[in-house]
């Protein structure tokens, strides 16, 4: 709609300047923040999710490896003492010929 008035005119033109200058400044400060917050990320050291699953297998690996391990340990260390734990035979002399 256009108006013979120029205050309205100029007016008009103001506000449609603001509507624009605003947009930019938005757009501009969105793409400041995505910045900052990309250069925040990566200065956090951060792992990608593969690497993490990949790593994340590798303990539950080792820790049932572990498990493993304990309980052989485990029972050799059984074993060990019913073998201390028996009445030792005396060994047989032999004669010298």
């Amino acid at each position: 709609m256009q108006t013979d008035n120029p205050f309205l005119d100029a007016l008009a033109k103001i506000v449609t300047d603001a509507a624009g200058a605003a947009h930019g400044a938005r757009t501009e400060f969105e793409a400041f923040v995505k910045q900052r917050l990309e250069k925040l990320i990566a200065d956090m050291d951060f792992v990608p999710r593969e690497e993490f699953e990949a790593v994340k297998a590798m303990a539950a690996r080792a820790r049932s490896e572990n498990e493993r391990l304990e309980a052989r340990l485990a029972a050799l260390e059984r074993r060990g003492a019913q073998k201390k734990n028996r009445i030792p035979v005396k060994p047989r002399r032999t004669r010298k010929l």
